[in-house]
């Protein structure tokens, strides 16, 4: 069996699955690849002498990566092209990447790709299959073959083919330490001297092994050893054509290759891998036209342009990293002036924000200021035209006088050039008795007060009178409120409907003169109506805010 296309993922499939297991090498190329293109011609002759050699048992084939598709990566695993893998069924044993035909000989030869004896067949254990009499007789015909060529070869021709096997085996063991030691270079020195200063692959390899391994070294030793004979010269020193046996024999073997897309001739596959990966180009071809080597002046030309060149590039990524740096200072000062400058006008809206929530405050206490200072000279001008007293006002709620709510009789007793007696003082207090159905009312006046939050501080404490009794409904002390004490005289006692309320929730003056305090009777704790009470106060409490 030659070499064969396999055209679908299940041919392949189909390949490597036949029964018994055997050994297939399969080339993973590509339609574009130039070292493929140029390699298939020695992978059809080696197919070729593995299948008459009557020992092996290996099977040769090639498939495309645009066959496989996304199994090329996911299930092959291929990396590069070429790439030859050795399977026995469908297990891999091992992979030679590259144009590497030696590596592929000693991968069969590694894992003993022969032909499998059988088991044979015992006396009397019955007859032997139809398949099994035609691989014998196939076998006895090649040996039979084998035989005759070996008698009818001469003395001669078997000690050339002897003295060829050596040869080949010298030549495989050179090509397997120089494939050892240009592994080991460093291939980013290689791409700069291809890519940039426009070396071949091999004479790059071969600069940086005969000197110190830098680029700098190995563009030396190339300069001082350009005129040399065999400079292109594989790094094994032993020449291997790519002509096949049949051109020799003419005498019609490659001195070059040709590139089809732009007719360039190149001397080398190196110069060929090189010129397929600076253009690729894919289309390649042996030719018989020796490629002429340069002149001592071409050369020394061509060393001075690359000189230049290299000279060229170091000063342009100087430059370029200059610019780099003074770009960068530009974008960092930027930056802090931009941030400096969001900080100010932070800083200045903050300002402004405070300046003017300062300023509102002051209206608003001014207002309220003016406010009250009208209403005091409203009442005090009623006063004087009314000998002293104040007329009440009753509104939808009840009591609704205009001013701040005072106590009534304190107020009286306090004014020193007013003489009531004692009966006109019971008729104040009949004038104002708040009513529990009103609590709304009151509540709502309180929280009109909305200057410095006075409102809201009012509601609070009366929430904490109420909430203390409905949760300790029997504890003496929180049924008495201290009008001495100082959050009632400042946060309750000068806000309309403040005292109204604690009123109608049950609070009265207490009997004792001596004692100034608000007692919320037993015979009018009224737990219902103080626990409905809490809650108006608890929601007026969140509407404020």
């Amino acid at each position: 069996m030659t070499l064969t296309e396999i055209t679908s993922p299940s041919d392949l499939k189909s390949f490597l699955t036949k029964t018994p297991p055997l050994h297939n090498v399969i080339c993973f190329s590509a339609h574009w690849c130039g070292p493929c293109k140029a390699s298939k011609p020695d992978l059809m002759a080696m197919a070729q002498s593995y299948e008459q050699d009557t020992s092996m048992e290996v099977n040769f084939g090639i498939v495309y990566e645009d066959v496989l598709g996304e199994a090329l990566h996911s299930i092959y695993n291929i990396q590069a092209f070429p790439t030859y893998v050795l399977f026995k069924g469908e297990e891999e044993l091992g992979r030679v990447q590259g144009v590497n035909f030696d590596g592929i000989r000693k991968l069969i030869e590694k894992f003993e790709c022969k032909k499998s004896l059988g088991e044979g067949h015992a006396l009397g254990s019955g007859e032997r299959s139809e398949e099994d009499i035609r691989m014998a007789r196939e076998n006895r015909l090649k040996s039979l073959e084998d035989n005759l060529k070996k008698s009818t070869a001469t003395p001669m021709e078997i000690d050339k083919k002897e003295e060829k096997n050596e040869d080949q085996k010298m030549i495989s063991i050179e090509k397997t330490d120089a494939s050892t030691r240009v592994s080991k270079l460093d291939s980013t020195a290689i791409e700069q001297l291809t890519s940039t200063m426009g070396f071949s692959t091999l004479r790059s390899q071969k600069g940086l092994l005969n000197s110190d391994g830098t680029v700098e070294g190995a563009i030396e030793w190339l300069c001082a050893h350009q005129d040399d004979p065999d400079i292109d010269d594989p790094i094994s020193s032993v020449e291997t054509s790519t002509a096949r046996p049949e051109e020799k024999k003419a005498g019609l073997s490659a001195q070059s290759y040709k590139c089809n897309e732009c007719d360039k001739n190149l001397s080398n596959m190196a110069n060929l891998e090189l010129h397929a990966n600076k253009t690729g180009h894919a289309d390649f071809s042996e030719s018989t036209e020796m490629v002429i080597p340069l002149t001592a002046e071409q050369k020394e030309n061509k060393i001075a342009e690359i000189k230049e060149l290299l000279k060229s590039k170091r000063n342009e990524r100087e430059e370029q990293e200059k610019e780099d740096n003074v770009e960068r200072e530009r974008q960092r000062r930027n930056m802090g002036k931009e941030k400096s400058k969001t900080r100010e006008e932070m800083d200045r809206d903050a300002l402004k924000r405070d300046a003017q929530l300062r300023r509102k405050e002051k209206l608003d206490a001014k207002r309220q200021r003016e406010s009250i200072r009208a209403e005091l000279a409203k009442d005090k001008a009623e006063r004087a035209a009314n000998a002293g007293k104040l007329h009440s006002k009753l509104g939808v709620g009840g009591y609704n006088p205009d001013a701040v709510q005072y106590d009534k009789t304190d107020s009286i007793n306090d004014d020193s050039n007013m003489n009531i007696d004692d009966a006109d003082k019971k008729q104040v207090k009949k004038e104002f008795s708040p009513n529990p159905k009103n609590i709304d009312d009151y509540i709502k006046k309180i929280s009109a007060y909305r200057a410095g939050g006075d409102g809201g501080k009012c509601l609070k404490v009366l929430h904490i009178y109420i909430r203390n009794i409905v949760d300790n409904p029997a504890d003496d002390k929180f049924q008495r409120i201290n009008i001495e004490n100082k959050a009632y005289k400042s946060k309750v006692k000068p806000f309309i409907g403040s005292k109204a309320l604690l009123q109608a929730c049950g609070f009265e003056k207490s009997d004792n003169v001596e004692e100034n305090a608000l007692i919320l009777k037993s015979n009018r704790l009224d737990l219902e109506f103080l626990k409905d009470v809490k809650v108006k106060l608890e929601t007026a409490m969140k509407h404020y805010g």
